[in-house]
């Protein structure tokens, strides 16, 4: 199982969101771990805003991976919202946004936190997986996809 599918829940892919900026969708992140992982919603936002400062996380092809340290998290979490509009994400091609893949670590996870997302960045290098991920309609079949992919190389 890759890194990825180990911490997302099918709970945690949502599809055909409605949200017309990057608040927004940080919002309905904020909601999202807020309800399914009682984690308040402004800790999130404030974490995902606090670390897109430092450079957008947007990779281009319309994908982002907002991600943050959150203080008295045990695990990592992740979750996934496609959008039902793309938005402007400031990515390095310019192009919006229509996939993200957040990822909320604990405030000390510096390499286990840069494991999952050079997983998740090698996840989303795949173009054909990438346009599936993309336009899947249903949040159960999303999460199938991510759950399926392997990495091309597995660290023991």
């Amino acid at each position: 199982m890759n890194r990825l599918a180990a911490i997302l829940t099918p709970g945690q892919v949502l599809v055909d969101v409605d949200a017309s900026s990057k608040k927004r969708v940080f919002e309905q992140a904020g909601l999202l771990f807020e309800n399914q992982n009682a984690i308040a919603r402004a800790t999130v936002t404030d974490n995902l805003f606090a670390r897109e400062r430092l450079g957008s996380t947007g990779l281009g092809h319309g994908v982002a991976i907002p991600h943050g340290r959150i203080k008295g998290l045990k695990n990592p979490l992740a979750a996934v919202i496609r959008l039902s509009q793309p938005i402007p994400f400031d990515a390095p091609d310019d192009e919006p946004v229509n996939l993200l893949i957040f990822l909320l670590v604990p405030e000390a996870a510096t390499q286990r936190h840069l494991e999952i997302l050079s997983e998740i960045a090698e996840l989303l290098s795949d173009r054909e997986l990438r346009e599936r991920l993309k336009t899947e309609t249903s949040a159960a079949e999303v999460h199938g996809l991510i759950e399926r992919w392997q990495p091309l190389k597995s660290v023991a």
